[in-house]
């Protein structure tokens, strides 16, 4: 056999190609990194040549994950194994207002570790260790030099350059506003950024995201909710100019801000400002809060010309919790003032205080007070308890038993056994017909994951293949929510172009980001989470996802990152996987082979 051009061929599985096309029986060529043939026939391969049989199969753009928190676990980790293995071949880092583009080791670890729940001391000290960049260009031209296993991506974090700039502690006061200079110093950041390839900028509202660490800031709000609304609108003006995208956390506790989101967004009279906060959800605590945030976001689309979109998830949104350490008890005063305590003694004297409990159980129960958690007991089981009788059974039923108010039969058995009490409940998304009209709707971005974040409290890593199952079970049911062919755009194509990410497509000249998946194991098992160490943790165990070998092989930049459903011992050691992706840096003109009839010479096509 005569020697192939290609280095890998992936032949006879059922191509989508991430633009929403009907998928096709199709053959993949790839050489350098990049799809260099796709053809209807069977293409050339010699000794040299890697091929994958994906017969049965289908074919597609590796995932991207637009919202994840891997910004420390890619220091210790860059192979992000735990996406990885699910198909996600890109994801974007800096989120809500979060990034470790700038600041100090222990400014960055206080911001970073309690919001996103992962081991202090781990982060502080590798920060400490390793960080030699103090610019947001030196910040990507530092991962450019990580053996990255998917492709990264950035947002500048407001709260980091905010810090940065006005220095911690006076960022964290209410009384304290950003002075011209500061400000000017601030939107140059962003332009800087920008100038690097940033996608954008994070903002954060949230105020039930707290600091960590051990100095007197300690549960005061990110620095990001400091900061007025014009403030945020000097640099959406930036954004708005150079059409990059504003993403932002609104107060979900009140929601009554989401419409200054939704205003910054509006086009009218002005450029359309891309705009993407989290999360439209089917919460149990406000059931029919979808329809409502879907109805307003399609008003300023359709009306206003805003360029608008929710983040979501295409899954139960379901919670783990060791104790009281759960990032929505953040929510209320009371939750607050446990979390703030991190001596085990300390906490557990404040539980068990009379006058504290009457505080909490007076917050937990109030109607007037607004809420994302659902705070019923009824809706909860404990999963691990150094007293077996409790395990399989809700804190509702437990208080039953004991004759008690529940709240405080949870605070007794938190304070007794602490994080060694280990419980579950669902946030939302629970319902079948709701979940389906929001992955389908029109204004809404599939993702979400918080991936390498609430390493103890959510496992979202597998989300598209989630979604692809949703859909395929629809479609089996003869209920279609939309072809699959969407469904793949939507994890794919739709996500890179609106963030402006050269990533998404597979066609000739472009990047060989690849998903070969066996559609007949999206299955149950892909609901079923384990606890595994995090590489780089010091043993910390957290939840991960399992797939039921669903994911066969995935490729990024034409090289093999997961064989035989597992990530291959180069992955995270190696470079020559992922890259930096950098916004407006702009495809390259790339000589390409296509199928052609015999004599016609190859074209150039878009990278």
């Amino acid at each position: 056999m005569s020697a192939s051009p290609y280095e890998l061929v992936i032949a006879n599985g059922l191509f989508f190609d991430g633009r929403g096309s009907p998928p096709q029986v199709r053959h993949l060529g790839i050489l350098d990194g990049r799809v260099a043939a796709l053809s209807e026939a069977p293409l050339p391969h010699g000794p040299g040549t890697r091929v994958v049989d994906a017969t049965g199969r289908w074919v597609m753009p590796g995932f991207i994950d637009l919202h994840t928190h891997y910004d420390a676990e890619v220091e210790l980790a860059p192979s992000l194994s735990e996406s990885v293995r699910h198909g996600v071949t890109s994801v974007m880092v800096g989120s809500c207002s979060l990034s470790l583009a700038v600041g100090t080791p222990e400014d960055l670890a206080d911001q970073f570790c309690r919001v996103e729940a992962i081991p202090y001391d781990a982060v502080r000290a590798l920060l400490e260790r390793e960080k030699d960049w103090d610019s947001l260009g030196g910040y990507l031209s530092h991962l450019d030099g990580l053996p990255l296993g998917p492709n990264v991506g950035s947002f500048v974090g407001h709260s980091a350059i905010r810090a940065y700039v006005m220095g911690l502690e006076r960022s964290l006061d209410e009384r304290v506003k950003p002075s011209a200079q500061e400000l000017r110093r601030m939107e140059a950041l962003l332009h800087e950024g920008l100038d690097a390839g940033y996608a954008g900028l994070s903002i954060m509202t949230l105020r039930w995201d707290k600091m960590g660490g051990n100095r007197d800031i300690r549960s005061r709000p990110l620095p990001s909710t400091f900061a007025s609304w014009s403030e945020y609108r000097r640099f959406t003006r930036i954004l708005r100019e150079r059409r990059r995208v504003f993403q932002g956390v609104p107060d979900i506790t009140t929601k009554v801000n989401v419409l200054l989101f939704l205003w910054e967004s509006m086009g009218l009279f002005r450029q359309p400002l891309k705009t993407t906060v989290i999360s439209m959800m089917d919460t149990r605590a406000n059931r029919g809060i979808h329809w409502q945030v879907g109805l307003l976001s399609r008003f300023f689309n359709r009306m206003l010309r805003a360029d608008f979109r929710w983040q979501a998830l295409p899954e139960i949104f379901d919670l783990w919790s060791d104790g009281i350490d759960l990032v929505v008890f953040e929510e209320f005063g009371a939750g607050a003032a446990a979390l703030h305590l991190q001596e085990a003694a300390e906490r557990r004297r404040l539980l068990e205080d009379p006058a504290y409990r009457a505080h909490f159980k007076r917050q937990w129960k109030s109607r007037l007070l607004p809420k994302v958690f659902h705070r019923d007991f009824n809706q909860s089981e404990v999963l691990k308890a150094p007293d077996p009788s409790l395990v399989g059974r809700s804190f509702a039923d437990i208080a039953r038993e004991r004759g008690q108010d529940v709240v405080d039969t949870f605070l007794d058995l938190v304070a007794r056994h602490g994080p060694e009490l280990r419980w579950y409940t669902v946030m939302g998304n629970d319902r079948p017909r709701a979940l389906e009209s929001i992955v389908s709707h029109p204004d809404v971005l599939i993702g979400f994951s918080d991936a390498g974040a609430h390493l103890r409290n959510m496992a979202h890593y597998n989300f598209p293949l989630r979604m692809l199952r949703l859909v395929r079970e629809a479609d089996k049911r003869g209920e279609p929510v939309m072809p699959v062919e969407r469904a793949v755009h939507r994890l794919t194509g739709e996500i890179a172009d609106w963030l402006g990410l050269d990533a998404g497509t597979l066609a000739p000249g472009r990047r060989a980001d690849v998903v070969v998946l066996d559609p007949e194991r999206l299955g149950a098992e892909l609901d079923t989470p384990r606890e595994s160490p995090v590489e780089g943790f010091d043993g910390f165990v957290r939840l991960v996802n399992q797939n039921g070998g669903a994911v066969e092989t995935v490729l990024i930049n034409g090289r093999l990152a997961v064989h035989g459903g597992a990530p291959v011992p180069e992955l995270g050691r190696e470079r020559g996987f992922g890259r930096v992706l950098r916004v407006g840096s702009g495809p390259v003109q790339t000589l390409v082979e296509e199928s052609r009839p015999s004599g016609t010479p190859p074209t150039r096509v878009p990278a």
